[in-house]
């Protein structure tokens, strides 16, 4: 079962432990343990505590509008927001996109995964990784990492820089850009700004296929504790091509279960509701996904680069497609289970990234200046992208003024949020009973919720009603009037 460890009884006689904020994380969390006397685990939840509301501000918007706010969402990774929603919108405008608008959308997608990539796994991950997960706080930071591996935080910088130098030139700048619009895209590329592009190509894929090697040793290095770190089995879903090849833009859905069997393949993401279903929680704001022929119980899964490398039947670009085939076959294919093993499965997408770059910087197409379509007019649209850190799902209803009547958004971090709690209580059992609580031991439960890459901010959505306390204070202080919303929706004075 999920929740194996939530049955903890009489509470309020164990210690609590709290980790807040969680971080090197986007966004705010924290983590709450329960310990008895001897310091056996009896509780582990992760928390999301801030709350956004997008899904009902959006309500009421113009749908043209929806592509550019929905990327407020994060600082992150706006481009993942910014392109679902474009595409959502295509369908709304039942159009077709050109293929020089595809290619432009798909190269500012590859530049996305680029840089959030390697800012994930050089400036939040890598101190753990490279120093010890219980190592001296003090220098496990980026900081660290510069001052004791200088080459490869240079390395990390530039590939990110490189990244947001694609962001800027197909979205208009590196941060909330505007290049992708319903129906196509609003910028074209220059033969200057293709040929500044290309001529740091070919050292990103070399950067990325030494940063391949980095994790892939360190596998090497601490391969029994690295494959049995907060690991366990997952059902796993997300994307792929027709011919079953990786595609990070565009695809069918593939679920599979704990054994690796297909559950279900190329399934229509504008039906995502027939195979999908959320569930709420009393603690958190983020849902909890779950495949509806399973329940809410069983039916959760992962989504993500671990998933997407071990889900496909392979990758399309060479260099990648060779690292993935070690990946799974590595240890008998033990990394490709391990929680970890999304860092090494990261570096390999990333590398994926850094060759679609170059394969589309070399297409004529790129240059093209047909960049808009149109179509039949829909009152409904789904737009499904892979963001770096997995299947990203959004979902509009517009009335025939234009206007967004509903808004539901599904992101990557949701889909993990349940596998992110089974870890951290894997990490628990492990680490902590009857051991003395120190830093570096929380540190571990840290390290689990990183190997997520999650996005706090972008997963805080509540589902039907919420507690809501909402008090009157006059000037001077003193409480007027209040009034409580229990998670039921029943209200009451206080």
């Amino acid at each position: 079962m999920a929740f194996e460890l939530e049955t903890a009884s009489h509470p309020e006689t164990l210690k609590r432990v709290a980790i807040e904020p969680v971080s090197r994380v986007e966004g705010h969390g924290k983590v709450t343990l329960l310990l008895d006397d001897d310091n056996k685990v009896h509780q582990v939840r992760l928390h999301i505590v801030e709350f956004r509301g997008f899904e009902r501000f959006i309500q009421g918007r113009p749908y043209w509008e929806v592509p550019v706010m929905v990327q407020r969402l994060c600082g992150i990774c706006p481009v993942s927001h910014h392109l679902a929603a474009s595409k959502a919108m295509d369908m709304i405008l039942g159009a077709k996109l050109t293929p020089t608008a595809e290619k432009l959308r798909r190269l500012m997608h590859y530049g996305q995964i680029l840089q959030s990539h390697a800012l994930h796994f050089f400036h939040l991950s890598s101190p753990d990784l490279l120093f010890g997960f219980g190592s001296d706080m003090a220098t496990r930071n980026i900081v660290g990492v510069a001052a004791a591996v200088p080459e490869v935080a240079k390395k990390g910088v530039l590939l990110r820089k490189y990244g947001q130098e694609i962001i800027r030139l197909t979205a208009g700048k590196r941060v909330h850009g505007t290049g992708a619009v319903p129906g196509g895209v609003n910028k074209s590329l220059s033969v200057e700004e293709r040929d500044l592009l290309l001529k740091d190509i070919y050292q990103m894929v070399a950067w990325s296929r030494e940063a391949v090697g980095i994790i892939k040793g360190l596998f090497e290095k601490n391969l029994a504790e690295y494959n049995a770190f907060g690991r366990f089995d997952a059902h796993s879903m997300g994307l792929v091509r027709a011919d079953g090849a990786m595609d990070l833009y565009h695809g069918g859905l593939r679920a599979r279960d704990k054994s690796g069997e297909i559950i279900f393949d190329h399934f229509d993401y504008g039906h995502y509701w027939e195979k999908i279903s959320e569930d709420v929680k009393p603690w958190s704001y983020m849902k909890f996904p779950f495949m509806k022929h399973l329940g809410p119980d069983e039916g959760w899964y992962r989504v993500g680069p671990l998933t997407r490398v071990a889900n496909c039947d392979f990758i399309p670009t060479p260099l990648a497609d060779h690292e993935r085939k070690e990946f799974l076959a590595y240890d008998a294919g033990r990394p490709a289970g391990a929680t970890l093993g999304y860092h090494w499965a990261r570096m390999i997408e990333m590398l994926h990234a850094a060759e679609s770059i170059k394969d589309l910087l070399h297409d004529e197409d790129i240059l093209g200046t047909d960049l808009m379509a149109k179509g039949e007019r829909q009152e409904r649209g789904v737009g499904v992208i892979e963001a770096p850190r997995g299947t990203l799902i959004h979902h509009y209803r517009v009335n025939e003024d234009d206007l967004v009547i509903r808004a539901n958004l599904i992101v990557s971090t949701t889909h993990n949020n349940q596998a992110m709690n089974e870890s951290i209580r894997q990490v628990a059992r492990q680490y902590f009973d009857g051991r003395e609580v120190t830093e570096g031991l929380l540190n571990h439960i840290e390290v689990a919720i990183r190997c997520f890459d999650p996005c706090l901010s972008c997963a805080t959505h509540a589902l039907g009603q919420m507690p809501l306390e909402v008090t009157l204070e006059d000037a001077a202080g003193n409480t007027i009037d209040s009034l409580y919303k229990d998670a039921h929706g029943v209200s009451r004075g206080k």
